[in-house]
């Protein structure tokens, strides 16, 4: 893939660059599981405010364990560093 089509591909968010594709499927995923939390909670005050709290950490915990980071990290010595 080239450069530029990469580019194309991702977005920028808070000085990061996120594929649009899996940005996508993470914020679906999130809402579903918040909003499905929220409905299926009782009627009573507080409680559709946790299940929803919950569906959404349960949402962030998948989305996660789906989408991989594509970051390569590389260390680098100081002395490496310098020779260049």
């Amino acid at each position: 893939m080239t450069k530029k089509k990469e580019e194309a591909q991702n977005v920028e968010i808070w000085a990061d660059l996120v594929h649009i594709k899996d940005l996508i499927i993470a914020i679906l995923i999130c809402v579903i599981f918040t909003m499905g939390g929220y409905f299926i909670a009782p009627n009573k005050a507080p409680m559709p405010l946790f299940f929803g709290l919950g569906g959404a950490i349960i949402g962030f915990i998948i989305s996660s364990i789906i989408i991989k980071p594509k970051r390569i990290l590389k260390e680098i010595d100081e002395t490496e560093e310098n020779q260049k």
